[in-house]
């Protein structure tokens, strides 16, 4: 994913997990989806990694 489509993403992710577990309060079951979807958001938007390429390692005989 390039910046812009993880930002997106991620804070999307965020908001809804925020707003199920604003939810949870008073359905204590919405927290389990909540809480989750907030941990997956925040890893979505600070995972930069996933740009990398890496290079093929060949073997030598």
């Amino acid at each position: 994913m390039n910046r812009i489509s993880r930002t997106l993403t991620g804070t999307i992710t965020i908001i809804l997990g925020l707003y199920l577990s604003l939810l949870g309060i008073s359905n204590y079951w919405l927290l389990f989806y909540g809480i989750p979807l907030i941990i997956i958001g925040i890893f979505i938007l600070f995972n930069k990694n996933e740009d990398k390429i890496e290079k093929i390692k060949r073997r030598k005989k």
